[in-house]
């Protein structure tokens, strides 16, 4: 009979522990969802609880007077039913730092009552006294489950719900059978056929408690995995949007870039025609009157040549800038973009008294959208002369600085100007923020976005001699 309870015992930690490895392996592997600790800590207590309880069953003699370990092990199954209804409570509700406190204190003071009456009582009113216990445990889980499935529904917390009313219902039966026994039991084989047919059914619904919580949590993996996956097609779908709106951006912004400087291209174009039509009104008239000498002639055609691609270099360097050619990474000369970007800001710099000034490393090469850094240049050019227009400095200067750096190249942007308060440098490369009176709030941001996806960095600092500095630090070969 010992060894057949026993075995019983035995048969039930070893399926709950094939649960708890099972369980364990899965839930290493979800990085969304984790299992609460109070259920997994309680099914390893349980683990333990009844390998105590059936070593000891084997080796008992008087079941009135049992030895040290069924006070271990009853009070392992305390501890086991508590948390696993602690985790019933935690379905609706954080748990409190006063509630685990008093749990463990309760674990102490039940331990201490139960060798107590392990030593001075019997072996009914210990068994109604742990059917009690577990009893209140099993109403508040059954209450916690009842309060969580009218938030949501699950088929796991039902059968929790289930299972736990089969535990208290087995608790209640054997708490009965042995009100209604009329001796006092003292050996294993006297214990009632019922009472013992009760205790295991009671164990067998705790096991499946256990499979429904672990199906529980399956549950809500399997929620997050969906929610995840739903998130993640959402996310690609705002990313792609979000691509398209900068690439409206971009071509935008250069508009904009370029806007500010029409008026000033248009002068510039002005004077190598107006050069052009006078010295071909010259020459129209010469050849009208008869009296066109060779040397004259040879010295209007060289200056109509010098005039017209002075123009052309205008034009050329304003295409560059909408030009969409570049949509790949190439071989780009920094120094040549520079130039480039001079020739479209010469005519501002010009009106406005800017001096410029470059200090150019040779070499400056690297693999990148050439069209792209280029606008980054010459937002930040046309920056500077904005802000050296608005400023009182006397003698204005532009200083375009280009070196190399360790796996890089950096170059600078400054300006003598009356530079940026302190309030606005934390938001420069904000979106739609500017300090600008007419400013849209992309200039920065867009050239902040294409350094960025070109593996670089940008920054403001304070220039030295008064005014503003940006500096752009991009590697040799960029990401684009």
């Amino acid at each position: 009979m010992k060894l057949m309870l026993a075995i019983y015992f035995f048969i039930l930690a070893i399926i709950q522990m094939g649960l708890f490895f099972g369980i364990s392996h899965y839930y290493r592997s979800q990085n969304l969802v984790r299992p609460s600790p109070y259920w997994m800590n309680s099914l390893l207590v349980s683990i333990l609880g009844l390998i105590i309880f059936g070593a000891g069953i084997v080796t008992i003699e008087d079941v009135a007077k049992p030895e040290f370990n069924f006070t271990v092990a009853n009070t392992l199954l305390y501890i086991a039913i508590g948390l696993q209804a602690i985790f019933c409570y935690s379905l609706n509700q954080p748990i409190s730092k006063i509630l685990k406190i008093g749990f463990f204190i309760s674990a102490i003071l039940f331990l201490i009552v139960f060798e107590f009456m392990r030593v001075h009582s019997t072996f009914e009113v210990r068994t109604t006294f742990m059917c009690m216990v577990a009893s209140v445990f099993y109403i508040w889980q059954i209450l916690e489950i009842r309060r969580k499935r009218k938030q949501i529904f699950s088929n796991q917390l039902t059968y929790l719900q289930y299972a736990s009313t089969a535990e208290l219902f087995f608790a209640i039966g054997r708490m009965a059978i042995l009100v209604a026994g009329t001796f006092t039991i003292r050996q294993v084989d006297q214990i009632p056929q019922f009472l013992i047919l009760f205790t295991i059914a009671q164990l067998v619904m705790n096991t499946l408690s256990y499979i429904a919580i672990g199906g529980y949590w399956a549950e809500q993996i399997t929620i997050a995995n969906v929610k995840s996956h739903l998130e993640n097609e959402e996310i690609k779908a705002l990313l792609k949007e979000r691509e398209a709106l900068i690439g409206s951006l971009l071509k935008a912004n250069k508009t904009a870039s370029t806007g500010a400087l029409s008026a000033s291209i248009a002068h510039e174009l002005n004077q190598p025609l107006g050069a052009s039509s006078l010295n071909i009104q010259f020459l129209q008239k010469k050849l009208a009157d008869g009296d066109l000498d060779p040397s004259v002639q040879s010295e209007i055609l060289n200056t109509l040549l010098v005039d017209n691609n002075r123009a052309a270099n205008i034009i050329r360097s304003l295409r560059s800038i909408f030009s969409e050619k570049h949509v790949v990474n190439s071989k780009v000369d920094l120094s040549d973009l520079i130039d480039t970007v001079l020739d479209i800001t010469k005519p501002e710099c010009i009106a406005r008294n800017i001096q410029i000034i470059l200090r150019l490393q040779p070499g400056l090469i690297l693999q990148a959208n050439a069209g792209e850094i280029q606008q980054v240049l010459l937002n930040l050019v046309n920056n500077s002369i904005q802000a050296l227009e608005n400023s009182s400095q006397g003698h204005k200067k532009l200083t375009i600085e280009g070196v190399h750096t360790e796996g890089g190249i950096r170059i600078s942007v400054a300006d003598n100007g009356d530079g940026i308060t302190t309030d606005t440098q934390s938001q420069l490369f904000e979106l739609l923020s500017s300090n600008k009176r007419n400013g849209m709030g992309l200039g920065l941001w867009l050239c902040k976005h294409i350094v960025t996806r070109h593996g670089g960095s940008i920054w403001f600092e304070s220039n030295l001699g008064g005014g503003a500095k940006f500096l752009v630090q991009l590697p040799l070969n960029t990401q684009g």
